[in-house]
């Protein structure tokens, strides 16, 4: 069976493939009589779709969405909402050359190895171009959590990481590169410029914060929150790592330098909430929303389509050199940002949803 299908109470699923006339995704367990068009889900098309500037790839697509069913009268009705996304700027000659030569660091090999058959021309399934479908999803899902803000960037590019100290989440906008920090934006010019005229790539890592989460979505054993966040992000191309809160860093740390401590609810607070006083944990304990910020880092590689020849064999066994041609992202964590903030956006959602199905 081959999984295309993603979420519990709120489930996805994504279809077509780079080269083929269109893709899209169907949402499923959307809730009835919530706000939805096609001018919501746009925005957010707009801001993953190629060929918006030097530093992604050139493909030229619209990325103009349609809902097809699940709504009446600019509402959901609680039945599936499909949605599609037409390709109109396919260059298939550009892969004729790799027809018969596997691509090292794609999922070439492993994909004909699985069903016997591939679609070389951009990988069909296992395409960065699937992740168009996920942000369509990711928009809808926005509308279920209105209480939730969710905001992602940038954090580091190339080996170069931004300056805590310098972040100003209003500058996101302000550059190509989803940079809440102006001087590594400026950086990062420079390093995504060479990497793309030397016909090379490099890697990325994301962070994703959700604010307004509250307290008590997930679970403690298999449907923890960030055990989800974590399968969620690994699903997206490109991805090697995820971390939640400090992540990797926490194992250096001391027990007392690692935890996040608490103090009574603030004076006037109607909540009974706590104060936390530090957030190493991400926003979750045990696997459940603490009410702080849920954060997460999603780390890409670098582009493996690279103008660079690498050693590699053809589908008979023999040895040959590839040279992937055609329009790629130089860095794809740059164009990965609004993938990974639908990704926690979906998520989040399904957890809501979940919550609600136990607890009432």
């Amino acid at each position: 069976m081959s999984w295309n299908t993603f979420g519990r109470v709120l489930r996805f699923t994504t279809w077509g493939e780079s080269h083929g006339p269109a893709l899209g995704a169907v949402l499923d367990g959307c809730p009835p009589g919530i706000a939805v068009s096609e001018d919501d889900i746009q925005p957010f098309m707009d801001a993953r779709k190629p060929g918006q500037n030097k530093f992604t790839t050139q493909r030229n697509e619209a990325d103009l969405v349609r809902i097809l069913s699940g709504t009446f009268e600019g509402k959901s009705t609680g039945t599936p909402i499909s949605m599609m996304i037409e390709n109109t700027d396919q260059r298939s000659k550009d892969y004729s050359e790799i027809a018969q030569a596997y691509r090292p660091g794609h999922a070439d090999y492993s994909y004909d190895a699985k069903y016997g058959i591939r679609d070389y021309r951009g990988g069909g399934r296992s395409s960065a171009r699937e992740t168009a479908a996920r942000v369509a999803a990711g928009a809808v899902a926005r509308l279920i959590i209105p209480e939730v803000t969710i905001t992602a960037f940038v954090c580091e590019l190339g080996g170069d990481k931004i300056d805590r100290a310098a972040m100003d989440l209003s500058e996101i906008d302000n550059n190509p590169f989803w940079c809440p920090d102006p001087a590594a934006a400026k950086r990062w010019e420079a390093l995504v410029d060479d990497a793309r005229k030397a016909g090379s790539s490099l890697g990325a890592v994301v962070e994703c914060v959700a604010t307004g989460v509250p307290a008590g979505w997930g679970a403690p054993v298999y449907a923890k929150l960030d055990s989800d966040l974590a399968a969620a992000m690994m699903t997206i191309n490109a991805t090697k790592g995820v971390e939640i809160g400090d992540g990797f860093e926490a194992a250096r740390l001391t027990g007392e330098q690692n935890a996040d401590p608490m103090r009574p609810s603030a004076e006037g607070s109607n909540d009974g909430a706590p104060q936390f006083l530090a957030n190493h944990a991400g926003g979750t304990a045990g696997g459940i929303s603490t009410g702080q910020p849920v954060v997460c880092r999603t780390a890409f590689k670098p582009t493996s389509s690279i103008l660079t020849p690498v050693q590699s064999i053809t589908s008979d066994g023999e040895a040959t050199e590839v040279r992937t041609k055609g329009r790629h992202d130089p860095c794809v964590g740059i164009r990965g940002t609004p993938v990974v903030a639908a990704m926690m956006a979906l998520v989040l959602a399904d957890h809501k949803l979940l919550h609600r199905a136990q607890m009432g």
